[in-house]
């Protein structure tokens, strides 16, 4: 299977979905079931569309093959905005998008939290398609909490292995981390524990920077307080982090951030992309042109999808970080050698990888 062929593919499915009495509108686009159930989370955004939703469910069958999951690729998305619900409304719209679900779930999707949607809505989920319907559970009823911080542990060991492969030292690298939450806080704790010093960071409220570096531990505090990185004392506010001058850039939370606007004015050595989709695959091969090393989404960022696929074998919590590192970190390392072996880029090496697994 080429990936002229595979980009030729069209979504196995596309379902929209609707309920007159709650008035709930969603999608779900299962990708590819090949290996297995489309494997992908539900999102709750007025951004939500077919366009958006596919995109997305693709990246997951990358992201599920390249992991080496027994799992297809597949995403899903109710279109409202969830900061204008009450508690109850966000609950009777989950219910009617899991019954809605029914037919598919958990035979061809199994779901996830993705954004506004977390252990809670799993619960709802779970009780109408079953624990195998979704991951990301609460932990009474069988669930691996995402607040464990799996994908931001996977961002981090594929940083490592980047970081070798061009010979920089982590001790003393400058980090810079846009999207500061689940996956941005976990990848800097991990990070500064190996000695790396993070001078930016962002959140949806803005982007604070300090060369002298930021206190990892206290901006956690911060977050956890439902405050922003752009209240800590000692830093100065930025307008895009994506053109600071570090060693390492994490992308971790929207897509396209790096675009045709900012792109000529990065200045990383190597961007991890912690978050699904930050740059077009034409800006990446830019990058790769001019020696800027990009370790692709769906490498970096599987941490998540591994510890729902230990969830969803049954397995325990402690199981989960092993199996991230092991899979992260020899992936990246596959992925690198490929790259170099065939002078290519890293996202077109690791195509060819998880092509060959799609087979």
């Amino acid at each position: 299977m080429t990936n002229e062929r595979f980009d030729s593919i069209g979504p196995e499915k596309i379902i929209q979905l609707y309920d007159p009495k709650s008035g709930m509108k969603g999608i779900l686009v299962v990708d590819n079931t090949r290996r297995g159930p489309g494997k992908g989370g539900t999102r709750m955004s007025l951004s939500v569309s077919i366009e958006e939703v596919s995109r997305l469910a693709r990246a997951m069958t990358l992201k599920n093959a390249m992991a080496d999951l027994p799992f297809g690729g597949a995403k899903s998305g109710i279109i409202v905005d969830s900061k204008a619900l009450t508690k109850e409304k966000k609950a009777e719209l989950v219910t009617a998008f899991a019954h809605a679900l029914k037919q598919v779930s958990p035979s061809i999707y199994v779901g996830a939290p993705d954004i506004a949607m977390a252990e809670e809505e799993m619960r709802i989920m779970a009780k109408i398609l079953g624990n195998k319907g979704v991951t990301g559970k609460p932990k009474d009823i069988g669930g691996i909490p995402h607040e464990l911080g799996s994908t931001g542990f996977g961002v981090y060991h594929s940083t490592k292995v980047a970081a070798a492969h061009i010979h920089l030292p982590l001790q003393g690298a400058r980090i810079a981390v846009e999207g500061f939450g689940n996956v941005g806080s976990f990848a800097a704790k991990f990070l500064g524990e190996e000695g790396t010093i993070l001078v930016a960071a962002s959140d949806s409220k803005g982007a604070i920077y300090n060369k002298e570096g930021l206190d990892v531990e206290e901006l956690i505090q911060l977050k956890a307080q439902g405050k922003s990185v752009t209240d800590y004392d000692d830093g100065e506010r930025i307008d895009d982090i994506m053109t600071i001058d570090c060693d390492v850039l994490i992308p971790a939370a929207q897509a396209d951030v790096i675009n045709d606007n900012n792109k000529d004015d990065v200045k990383a050595k190597i961007i991890v992309e912690g978050a699904n989709i930050p740059m077009s695959e034409e800006i990446e091969e830019e990058f790769h042109r001019k020696g800027i090393l990009v370790i692709p989404d769906f490498v970096a960022n599987a941490g998540g999808v591994i510890s729902s696929y230990v969830e969803y074998i049954g397995g325990k919590e402690h199981e989960v970080f092993p199996l991230v590192e092991k899979k992260i970190t020899n992936n990246t390392r596959m992925v690198l050698e490929k790259s170099k072996q065939h002078n290519t880029s890293p996202r077109k090496a690791a195509m060819h990888i998880a092509l060959e697994r799609l087979k």
